[in-house]
This record gives C-alpha cells, sequence and structure tokens, in this order.
C-alpha cells in the first residue's frame, strides 16, 4: 500500500511504509558516543546555546540525518529551517566542490566576482517589490538585518525604528535591539542600540476572539496602535526611519500576520515616508509556497533581509532594498567574507531547485499537512492553534483549551519524546512547536512525522490524566 492524499489526513501509513520512510534507531538515545561528545562539548563549548536533546549529527541525505552512533532521524528542524534542499541536496554539493577548486575567497568588499552580480540579477527577477534592486551580501541572518537598520537610518537621516513584540531578529547587538522574543535573549546586554520602540503584533489566538470580524479588528488595531497612540504621544513620525516585521514570527510561535495588518502597515509607511523593512530570513527562500511570505498579502516592502534556506547550509545573508533606498557611500558598511563564491554557488543552484520543485511542493504538502493537523484541537484537547503557511507550520500547547494558558513544560515533552522516537522538531515562542522540514519533503515521509507527531501528542495527553 503506497502512503497518498489521505494518509496525511489521518495516520494511515502502513508498517512497511514506517518502516522505509520513518526513523531507524539502532541505540538508547543518547547513543555512547552521542553522550561522550555531548559530555565534551558541556566542558569546552559556550553555554549560550540552547540544545533541545543530545542529538549529535554526523552525516544527512535529504530529509534524513544520521547520527554519530548511526540512529538515522526524519529532519523536521532543517537546522532551523536552513536545509531548504534537504542535506547534502547532490547538485547543491556539486555545485560547492566546483566553485571550492576554483576560488574560495578574494573578498567581495575590495574586489569583484561575476557571482556576486549574477545572484543579484536572479533575485531582482523574484523579488516581492518593485525593481530596480541594489543587494548587500553578508553571512547570516542578522548581518542582513544589521545592514537594513544602518541603510535605513542612513538613506532617511532619521533615527528611530519600530519592531514587535515577539520578534526575533538575531542576536548581535543592532538586530538584538529590534528582538524581543525571550528575556534571556537581551538579559545583561543593555545598553542596547537606542531609537528603537516595540508594539504588540497581531498574534490573533492570545489576542481576541475566534471570529474572522474579531481578528481583522484586532490586526488592524495593532497596526493602528502605531498611529493613534505613538505618533500622537511620545514618537514624532517625521523621527521614525523603517518599521521592522516578520511577516510570520519565526520564534515568536510561528505566527501569521493578516493580510489587513500587513496592508495597514504599508499605509502609515506610504503616509509618514517610512520603509517598510520585511525580515524574511526564516520565512523566506520559498519555505512558505512563494518566493517570500509577504507575497501572500499582496503588500511590497522596501527592504528585504534573507538569509537561511537560500543557500542551503551556506553561510549567507541577504539585504536587498529598492535601488534608491541603498544610497550610501563606499565604506558605509561592508562585510569580508559576506557574499565569497562557495555560498554564492549554493545559493544560485539551490534557487534552481526551489524553482524548479522546491516551492510548489512546499505549497502542495504543507497544505496537506495542515489539513490533517487542523483536526487535531477536536481530536487532542491540549492542541489549542495549528498556523502556518507552505511548509512554516506552527503548533500551539495548551493547558486548557477553553483558557488558552501556555504549557510550555508539556510542548517541551512532546519535543523529547518524538526525538526518542527519532522525529526532530523543535519549540517556538512560549508554548508552540514547529514544523520547517526541507522543501524536498514528500508524502511519505510527511505522513510518518505526523504520525510520529500525533502519537507523541497523545502520550503528553495521557500523561496529564
Amino acid at each position: 500500500m503506497s502512503t497518498t492524499t489521505a494518509s496525511l489526513t489521518q495516520p494511515t501509513t502502513t508498517a512497511d511504509v514506517r518502516a522505509q520512510y520513518g526513523p531507524k534507531l539502532v541505540t538508547p538515545l543518547p547513543g555512547p558516543k552521542a553522550a561522550r561528545i555531548v559530555a565534551d562539548d558541556d566542558r569546552l563549548i559556550s553555554p549560550s546555546y540552547t540544545r533541545s536533546y543530545p542529538m549529535v549529527a554526523k552525516r544527512g541525505r535529504g530529509v534524513r540525518v544520521e547520527d554519530v552512533d548511526g540512529n538515522e532521524f526524519l529532519d523536521f528542524a532543517a537546522g532551523i529551517a536552513v536545509t531548504s534542499t534537504g542535506h547534502c541536496h547532490p547538485e547543491v554539493v556539486k555545485a560547492i566542490q566546483d566553485q571550492a577548486a576554483e576560488l574560495i575567497h578574494m573578498s567581495g568588499t575590495d574586489f569583484y566576482y561575476e557571482s556576486l552580480v549574477t545572484l543579484s540579477e536572479r533575485l531582482s527577477a523574484i523579488a516581492p517589490m518593485a525593481g530596480p534592486h541594489r543587494f548587500y551580501y553578508g553571512n547570516s541572518g542578522a548581518e542582513a538585518v544589521e545592514c537594513a537598520l544602518k541603510v535605513a537610518r542612513y538613506h532617511t537621516g532619521r533615527q528611530h525604528v519600530i519592531a514587535f513584540f515577539g520578534a526575533f531578529h538575531g542576536r548581535t547587538m543592532g538586530a538584538l535591539s529590534l528582538t524581543a522574543s525571550k528575556p534571556q535573549q537581551r538579559r545583561r546586554f543593555a545598553p542596547l542600540v537606542p531609537g528603537v520602540t516595540h508594539v504588540r503584533y497581531p498574534y490573533a489566538y492570545r489576542g481576541c476572539g475566534d471570529s474572522q470580524e474579531e481578528k481583522d479588528a484586532f490586526a488592524l488595531e495593532c497596526a493602528r496602535y502605531i498611529e493613534d497612540r505613538l505618533f500622537k504621544t511620545t514618537l514624532p513620525p517625521e523621527e521614525v526611519a523603517a518599521i521592522f516585521v516578520e511577516p510570520i514570527q519565526g520564534e515568536g510561535g510561528y505566527v501569521v500576520a493578516p493580510t489587513i495588518f500587513m496592508q495597514e502597515l504599508r499605509r502609515i509607511c506610504d503616509k509618514y515616508g517610512i520603509l517598510l523593512v520585511a525580515d524574511e530570513v526564516q520565512s523566506g527562500a520559498g519555505r512558505t509556497g512563494k518566493w517570500w511570505a509577504i507575497q501572500h498579502t499582496g503588500v511590497e516592502p522596501d527592504i528585504v533581509c534573507s538569509a537561511k534556506g537560500i543557500a542551503s547550509g551556506m553561510p549567507l545573508g541577504i539585504c536587498m532594498t529598492k535601488a534608491h533606498v541603498m544610497d550610501w557611500k563606499p565604506g558605509s558598511h561592508a562585510s569580508t567574507f559576506g557574499g565569497n563564491p562557495v555560498s554564492i554557488a549554493a545559493a544560485l543552484t539551490t534557487m534552481d531547485i526551489l524553482e524548479r520543485e522546491g516551492i510548489a511542493n512546499a505549497a502542495s504538502i504543507g497544505e496537506k499537512m495542515l489539513e490533517r493537523l487542523r483536526t487535531w484541537p477536536a481530536k487532542h484537547g491540549i492542541v489549542g492553534d495549528v498556523r502556518g503557511r507552505g511548509l512554516m507550520i506552527g503548533v500551539e500547547i495548551v493547558k486548557n483549551q477553553h483558557s488558552k494558558e501556555a504549557a510550555g513544560v508539556w510542548r517541551d515533552r512532546i519535543v523529547e519524546l518524538a526525538f526518542e522516537r527519532g522525529l526532530l522538531i523543535l519549540g517556538c515562542g512560549e508554548t508552540s512547536i514547529r514544523l520547517a522540514p526541507p522543501l524536498i519533503l514528500n508524502e511519505h515521509e510527511a505522513a510518518v512525522a505526523l504520525d510520529i507527531f500525533e502519537e507523541c501528542v497523545a502520550m503528553v495527553e495521557a500523561e496529564q490524566k
């Protein structure tokens, strides 16, 4: 029996399908080699890293990752939404190998690479705003955000920026100043970059009733607070350079910004000469079934920040702007390693794969997964909300669906149980679980993963009775 669309709407995968496409565990977890490496890591590596479980990766292919003890896992974290074409896609590997044998580094800051131009032309063709465009290359999402913050201030001559509670934009000092996801990320690092004001993000599940009318009203209220309160009390609009927004909050809980909210932000920006910055570091590169999550809303940004999935795991951060915005002079901003030839080669091949199959597959498989997941709140009392687009899906765990009380401990228990059964998932926000597999995921792998996930949800639910 093959796994069909029906297998994604209910748990009907056979033992044969699970044996072929599911995890393959050969030792208790962690295995002996993994346990030794984790102990050494605890002794030598910065304790600031966050690890949800003792998974020590050795090799990966597609949606599967093998640890140092030979255990094979289904990877629904994808290196935090990075391995968009799967682990070690053969076309990406070949592009990296070919480029590494030709030229690894010369520094695009002081010299020229033809591939920088080639990638820029490719990105310009799929940008979510009208051209012409300009591009800056760094090494990470945080660097792309740093660039956006600096260029917004430089271009407008204004010092203030607006960001949202729940946002994660990175951990470098400028990006951290925009971040408002968890207190620990900011604790003991003050003073941060001044001039940042945070406002409420339209997290409808936590902020209003269940009807669409109530959700739309709440979304408008969140956006209009900027104009109706901030601009009339503490923040002169003519001194605001930019509004930074994630079209889908990542670390904040995989919360989707309503279209009406994004449209209202665009109206406010247009009215007051403010730049709209879309942080697509996690939601971009095809993950939502379109190149950029903001395209689902029909809103055009002035600046886009990208990284993570754009180069299938190679370090690359990109800040793209409308051409007239990036008007700074030589020396204003640069990066020694940003846009190195190997990362650019990986990005170009990644784009080929995503355009050929990955983006459409993310839309198709993601919708089938969501169709099944949306039945869970009726079946499982600890599942409060299911949301997402494409293969960027959040499942919120609660103690009670009526009170919506957060259940972070239960969420963490589900993540732990999934690991023990060979499924790699991660938490996000206070009490949600993210599903962000590679975009080349097939229906068999999706069905097996959802079966394991649902088994873990049911186990935690049973533990509370």
